[in-house]
C-alpha cells in the first residue's frame, strides 16, 4: 500500500475514534435532553389537568345556580300547594312540584359526581407534582453527570483531534477533500476494505454496502497509490493487510 492510501487508512482509524468519542459526548447531552423533555411532558400534563379542573368547577356551579333556582322553584310551589281552592288545581300544583324534585334530585346527582371527578383530578394532580419534583431531581443528577462526563469527552476528542490533524498532514489535498466528504456520508466511514468472497476465488465485493467489486479494480489497488472509490457506494477502496500480499 502506498503512501497515499497508507495516509488514509491511518486518518480513517484515528477518524473511527473521534467519531466514536463525539457520540459519547452527544449521548451525554442526549441524557439531559431526554430528561427535561420528561419534565416538560409531566407539566403539560399537570396543566391540562388543572385546567380540566377548572371546566368541571364551571359546570359544576352552574348546576348550582340551576339547583338553587329550582329550590326557589320549589319553595314558590309548596306555597302556591298550600293556596289551592280546587283538587284540580291541587293536583297540578302537586304535579309540578314532584316533577321539579325529581329534576333537582338528578341535578344533585350530576353535582355529585362533578364534585367526585374534581376530587380525583386534584389527587392526579398531586401525583403528578411529586412525579415532575422526583423528575427534577433526577434532571439534577443527570446534567451534573453528563457535565462531568462531557469535561472527560471533550478533553479527549481534543487530543484525538491532534492526532487527526497530524495525521492529516501525510496525505495530500484533494485525497483530503474526498475523504471528507465521503466521511460526512457515511458517518465517518470513508474507506472500505474490498473483501475476497472466497479464497482464490477473484470474486470481491466491497465491505460498505456489498457490492461486487471487478478483478481489475483489484490489481490497480494492488500496482497503484491512486484513490478508487466503489461504483455503487463511492467508498474510498482499500486493500486489507492479507488483501495486499496476495
Amino acid at each position: 500500500m502506498g503512501p497515499v492510501l497508507s495516509g488514509l487508512t491511518k486518518l480513517q482509524s484515528v477518524e473511527n475514534r473521534l467519531r466514536v468519542i463525539k457520540n459519547k459526548l452527544a449521548r451525554c447531552r442526549r441524557s439531559v435532553i431526554l430528561q427535561e423533555n420528561q419534565v416538560r411532558t409531566l407539566t403539560n400534563s399537570l396543566e391540562a389537568k388543572k385546567e380540566e379542573i377548572q371546566l368541571t368547577k364551571v359546570q359544576s356551579d352552574r348546576l348550582e345556580l340551576e339547583l338553587k333556582s329550582r329550590d326557589e322553584a320549589i319553595a314558590k310551589l309548596r306555597a302556591s300547594l298550600n293556596s289551592a281552592k280546587t283538587n284540580k288545581e291541587y293536583a297540578a300544583v302537586l304535579t309540578q312540584l314532584n316533577t321539579t324534585k325529581a329534576d333537582n334530585s338528578k341535578l344533585e346527582g350530576q353535582i355529585l359526581d362533578l364534585m367526585k371527578d374534581i376530587e380525583a383530578d386534584e389527587a392526579e394532580c398531586q401525583q403528578i407534582e411529586e412525579q415532575i419534583a422526583e423528575q427534577k431531581k433526577t434532571l439534577e443528577n443527570t446534567r451534573t453527570e453528563s457535565e462531568q462526563q462531557a469535561v472527560k469527552h471533550q478533553a479527549e476528542i481534543d487530543g484525538i483531534q491532534k492526532e487527526w490533524d497530524q495525521a492529516a498532514k501525510d496525505v495530500p489535498e484533494e485525497a483530503l477533500h474526498i475523504f471528507k466528504r465521503v466521511a460526512e456520508t457515511y458517518d465517518g466511514e470513508a474507506l472500505s476494505i474490498v473483501e475476497e468472497q472466497e479464497e482464490n476465488s477473484a470474486v470481491y465485493s466491497c465491505g460498505g454496502c456489498f457490492m461486487s467489486i471487478t478483478p481489475e479494480t483489484v490489481n490497480l489497488l494492488m500496482t497503484k497509490d491512486d484513490i478508487i472509490r466503489c461504483p455503487n457506494c463511492t467508498r474510498i477502496l482499500v486493500l486489507s493487510v492479507t488483501g495486499e500480499q496476495t
